[in-house]
């Protein structure tokens, strides 16, 4: 019972904390233009159960399969870094244009979108953003997946355009060095020290050896652990024999599905996959970020509902710009 009792008073701590810094970061410029205009409770009125709608559906997608907290989070992150927060990273190719963002890069969970979607329309037809489905989605992830709960403004608009092109210049790459991912953060009005927290979702998930072999083959990268990188090689095999298509568990250290501060005790102990991973401690300010995220689980915690807060806000359409779609794979007058 005592136990009991700690966990849900960290829980609450944990929730209180997280929502007092989500409300500060809902007022900071999205990027170097554009200022937020969203809304804690948005759906109050028009639809007052969106919210926990996607919330029961979410949860229970992540109870059938552990693996979709971590695609939520993915999804979310890539729409927000292409063309701004507007569900743009969900649009299916037509015959007018063959090249959408989902063409650029293989991503999971738009099946399950679709589905809360119609859950959602089923309870409020017309109203509900696939934008702020998947804030909602991501934000639920992090309930599920990390145990801890924060608020999530809304009031996002769908998008009208989606091009692969967007993709390439858009989304850091996992093999960039610090000062890249520092500007790429920076171009969407997100500081250095969002990147090392927001890196924290790289404690759950799958990636692909693809993404990890030049780490690898044909020696070492000298900061991998290399107990862990002989562990990896028996997973993913040289470019040369193929494989580079296998699925593999961003955190080879512990649980492959529990978002929590475990990827920055991952980062100090060379037991991480990508480069942009390792590449957070080649810097004595960020290196410090690490490690305090390491230590420190309950503050990490609220400053991740802060940041994922604040990635919500780039460049978001509000008012009367975009649309609400029917379907979160198509516009509504798609051709």
């Amino acid at each position: 019972m005592a136990m009991a009792t700690a966990a849900c008073s960290r829980a609450v701590q944990v929730m209180a904390l997280a929502m007092a810094a989500a409300v500060v970061m809902s007022t900071v410029p999205a990027s170097g233009t554009t200022t937020t205009t969203l809304q804690y409770g948005f759906y109050g009125s028009s639809c007052p159960k969106a919210e926990e709608t996607v919330r029961n559906v979410v949860e229970g997608m992540i109870m059938n399969d552990p693996t979709m907290g971590a695609a939520f989070v993915r999804l979310f992150f890539h729409d927000c870094f292409v063309r701004g927060c507007d569900a743009s990273i969900l649009l299916d190719p037509t015959r007018s244009n063959r090249q959408t963002e989902k063409t650029a890069i293989p991503l999971r969970g738009y099946d399950a979108v679709n589905k809360i979607k119609a859950a959602v329309e089923a309870v409020c037809p017309g109203v509900v953003s696939c934008s702020d489905i998947l804030a909602f989605a991501a934000r639920d992830s992090a309930v599920v997946s990390g145990n801890f709960a924060f608020a999530m403004p809304s009031g996002r608009r769908d998008g009208l355009v989606s091009s692969a092109l967007d993709v390439i210049q858009g989304i850091p790459s996992p093999a960039f060095q610090l000062q890249d991912l520092i500007d790429s953060f920076a171009a969407k009005g997100l500081t250095a020290g969002d990147l090392v927290i927001l890196s924290g979702a790289h404690s759950f998930g799958l990636t692909h050896c693809s993404f990890v072999t030049s780490r690898l083959y044909p020696t070492v990268d000298p900061t991998m652990n290399a107990t862990f990188a002989a562990a990896l090689k028996k997973v993913c095999p040289p470019p040369a024999k193929g494989g580079g298509g296998k699925a593999v568990s961003n955190n080879q250290v512990t649980d492959p599905n529990a978002l929590s501060n475990q990827f920055f005790k991952n980062v100090a102990t060379g037991q991480v996959m990508f480069t942009s991973d390792q590449t957070l401690t080649s810097r004595s300010d960020t290196a410090a970020m690490v490690a305090d995220n390491a230590a420190n689980p309950v503050a990490w915690m609220a400053r991740f509902a802060a940041a994922m807060v604040k990635m919500g806000g780039i460049e978001v359409l509000t008012g009367n710009a975009g649309e609400v779609r029917k379907v979160c794979s198509a516009t509504n007058t798609a051709s």
